[in-house]
């Protein structure tokens, strides 16, 4: 080997341990900001907590109404059947019809399941026996 060559592996070597060095330093620093963001936003938010009204106490809290808790109540209802048209050409205008409403059916006793009376569609069950 040649004298140029010895200097161009020890410029080379220098240039590895200055790069080396100055990442390391590169991440280090990385490292210190993304940690002082943190600790900032943490601040931050507790910051902004601490504006927001406290909760609730006990007296302030929602209560029952005197007459009680509100029961549910369950009604079994019927859709109102579509209006015909006076003659079969005839046909019905948008102002003749009303909204799809329903009505209390007559009968209030819930239907129930009954069984061997059905299956459902891949259910194994044998259906309407």
């Amino acid at each position: 080997m040649n004298t140029v060559s010895f200097a161009i592996q020890a410029v080379a070597a220098r240039d590895t341990e200055f790069s080396q060095w100055t990442l390391s330093v590169f991440f280090i620093l990385v490292g210190v900001i993304v940690a002082g963001a943190l600790i900032w936003a943490v601040r931050l938010g507790m910051s902004v907590r601490d504006r927001e009204p406290a909760p609730p106490r006990p007296e302030e809290q929602p209560h029952l109404p005197d007459g009680g808790p509100v029961l549910e109540e369950r009604e079994l209802r019927e859709p109102e059947e579509m209006p015909l048209a006076g003659q079969e050409s005839e046909r019905l205008m948008p102002y003749q019809l009303h909204h799809a409403a329903s009505r209390r059916c007559g009968d209030q006793h819930r239907k129930r399941w009954l069984p061997g009376s059905s299956g459902g569609f891949g259910s194994g069950g044998p259906g309407h026996v």
